[in-house]
C-alpha cells in the first residue's frame, strides 16, 4: 500500500477529534462536559431500545429455528413454481423485511452456493438492496419513542417491501432472460 494512504488512513480520526476540540473551544464550550452529557445521553438510549431489539432478536431466532420458513416454503413451492420465481430466494425474501442480519446471512448463503455472478446472487443482492427491515424498523425505533399505533406505517412498509422485491424479481428476470 502506499505510505501517503496509510498515513491518511492512520491520522484521519484524531485529526477529526482534535478540530472538533478546537471548534468547540473557539465557540466557548465546555467540550469534555458536553461530551460527558452525549455519552450519558447515549447510554440512557441503549438501555431504552434494549427491550425492543432484544424481543425482535429473540423473535427471529425463534421463527429460524422452529422451521417455520421451510414449512410456509414448502407450501407455497407450487405458486412459486407456477410463477417460475426460483424458490431458493424465498427463504431471504420473507426475511428481509424482519431482519436486515439474517436476510444477509441467506444472502450470502446463497453467493457461496450458487455464485454471486449467477441469476440467484444478482437477484438476492436487488432484494437486499430495494427493501428495508420493515418490522425491525417499527419495533426498535417506534417502540424505543413510544409510538404505539404502527397499524398503517406497517401495511404501507410491508407493501413497499412486497413490491420492492416483486420488481426485482422481474427486472432480474428481464436482464437474465
Amino acid at each position: 500500500r502506499d505510505v501517503a494512504v496509510t498515513g491518511v488512513q492512520t491520522c484521519a480520526l484524531p485529526i477529526l477529534v482534535l478540530l472538533v476540540l478546537i471548534y468547540g473551544m473557539l465557540k466557548k464550550q465546555k467540550v469534555y462536559d458536553v461530551f460527558i452529557e452525549g455519552t450519558k445521553e447515549g447510554i440512557e438510549i441503549g438501555f431504552s431500545i434494549f427491550p425492543a431489539l432484544l424481543a425482535m432478536i429473540f423473535s427471529v431466532n425463534i421463527l429460524l429455528s422452529s422451521g417455520f420458513i421451510d414449512f410456509l416454503v414448502d407450501i407455497l413451492n407450487p405458486l412459486f413454481s407456477f410463477l417460475k420465481v426460483p424458490i431458493e430466494i424465498i427463504p431471504m425474501a420473507m426475511m428481509r423485511p424482519i431482519s436486515g442480519n439474517t436476510s444477509l446471512a441467506l444472502m450470502t448463503n446463497v453467493f457461496s452456493k450458487y455464485g454471486v455472478d449467477t441469476f440467484l446472487g444478482i437477484l438476492a443482492s436487488t432484494i437486499q438492496g430495494c427493501s428495508d427491515t420493515t418490522l425491525y424498523i417499527l419495533t426498535l425505533y417506534f417502540g424505543t419513542i413510544g409510538i404505539k399505533k404502527i397499524k398503517y406505517a406497517m401495511i404501507v412498509g410491508l407493501i413497499s417491501d412486497a413490491i420492492g422485491i416483486i420488481i426485482s424479481i422481474l427486472i432480474v428476470k428481464y436482464m437474465f432472460y
